[in-house]
């Protein structure tokens, strides 16, 4: 396969959930993936838009769903989904954890808080 500028395929995920959130005892709705440096960040639904804010910060353009059953790529620069390559393992966070996530860590009114 073609090398694509902002995949790297060989780079694993940060771990099971997003980073940030985990850092300051936040939760989150989704998981993304950033395709070139492996930050697992929550989606937009999520309070904490962390996902989107790595690629902001970072210029990272791509970032893949980290949720099973998901295969999906966006691109942050052209805004479009995009196909790319099978990234390095783990493709998902741990089967065992909940959407939304973590345990002991979502609220009760989780969702009148979502965006």
């Amino acid at each position: 396969m073609t090398e694509i500028e902002g995949i790297r395929p060989d780079v694993p995920p940060s771990g099971p959930g997003c980073v940030d959130c985990d850092s300051d005892g936040g939760w989150w709705v989704h998981l993304r993936r950033c395709a070139e440096c492996g930050n697992i960040g929550c989606c937009d639904s999520s309070p904490g838009q962390h996902a989107t804010a790595h690629a902001a910060a970072s210029g990272h353009p791509f970032i893949q769903s980290y949720e099973p059953g998901e295969d999906w790529f966006w691109n942050y620069r052209t805004e479009q989904m995009y196909e790319g390559p099978e990234l390095a393992p783990p493709r998902h966070h741990p089967l065992d954890q909940p959407v939304p996530g973590p345990a002991g860590r979502v609220p009760a009114d989780w969702e009148s808080r979502i965006h």
